[in-house]
């Protein structure tokens, strides 16, 4: 592709700039699309897309992941209620479901008469999953660099159970994220991030001063300040004392009425993702990890004995 044929961005300050690298270029001024042209993806550039999935780096080049694409109206429109509403999902002209595939694999092995117990082992989840998000991030970048834009969507895991009897999966099978797909109406400049200075450490794990934390994390959301409303300071004294207790909530309240508003940490932990709230859900995804054929989080009971040699 020729620099005259690659989508136009202009990032912001901090974004990482311009550069004469047109892959670098892509990655440094990447943003998530919710807005999409009404239009088909072409077959061909689809098809190029899934070729960058193909090719992604994956352990022992097994690549244990499948991509469902979803473009049928209804199905789209499930997809959306189970994702909380999130219209964009709907509005796409393709929505792709990156799955752990161990299914396949394990009808290789047993056409190949070959042993296999990969859906019961934690290292080869790890490992598969791992290959599938690298497989879907190979295909965000391919997809901006045919004009393409996309976005994740990681809360189809309050709908395991459903999404897996909608798109028919089998045992072995187990959704990890959407990727919401098409062309978009309006390219929006990247957010800013933490750069390199914050979170690559030299040779051992080095921890900033709290002072230098508390800046680069106010310079990335521009100093916010989220207004200190009745309802969110109730949540917040909430969440607060489930999560920490009457004392930490009572210093969190102090802190709040001498500031005048909510930081956007408070924002982040204890409205949006609420700390109190994110754990319970651990009970309902390990039941659909197990229905759905995946012993991997439970010992692994066998009656041989093993030498030392076969466990170095």
């Amino acid at each position: 592709m020729t620099r005259d044929s690659m989508p136009s961005h202009h990032g912001p300050a901090g974004s990482g700039g311009s550069h004469e690298n047109v892959t670098m270029q892509l990655l440094l001024e990447r943003a998530s699309i919710r807005d999409f042209e009404s239009r088909e993806i072409p077959d061909d550039v689809f098809n190029d897309v899934m070729r960058a999935a193909a090719h992604a780096p994956t352990g022992g080049n097994l690549q244990p992941y499948s991509i469902i694409a979803v473009r049928d109206q209804e199905m789209k429109d499930r997809l959306t209620e189970m994702c909380g509403g999130q219209r964009f999902i709907s509005r796409a002209p393709v929505d792709l479901v990156f799955c752990i595939d161990y299914h396949r694999l394990e009808r290789w092995a047993k056409l190949e008469e070959a042993p296999f117990s990969a859906r019961d082992a934690f290292m080869s989840f790890w490992i598969a999953f791992q290959d599938t998000i690298i497989a879907a991030q190979n295909i965000c970048t391919a997809a901006d660099a045919l004009g393409l834009g996309s976005v994740y969507v990681g809360s189809i895991m309050s709908s395991f159970p459903e999404l897996r009897e909608m798109l028919a999966m089998p045992k072995g099978v187990f959704p990890v994220v959407l990727l919401s797909l098409g062309y978009p109406k309006t390219r929006p400049k990247p957010r800013q991030k933490l750069q390199p200075n914050v979170f690559v450490h030299n040779e051992r794990y080095t921890e900033l001063p709290d002072d230098e934390l508390r800046a680069v994390y106010n310079a990335k959301y521009n100093h916010a300040e989220i207004e200190a409303a009745p309802e969110r300071v109730a949540t917040l004294e909430k969440v607060m004392t489930r999560v920490h207790g009457d004392g930490a909530a009572a210093e969190m309240l102090v802190g709040i009425g001498e500031r005048g508003f909510i930081t956007m940490a408070q924002r982040y932990f204890g409205l949006h993702y609420r700390a109190d709230m994110m754990p319970i859900f651990n009970e309902s995804i390990l039941k659909s990890l197990k229905d759905a054929g995946f012993g991997c989080l439970e010992p692994y009971e066998y009656e041989w004995e093993l030498d030392e040699s076969e466990v170095e």
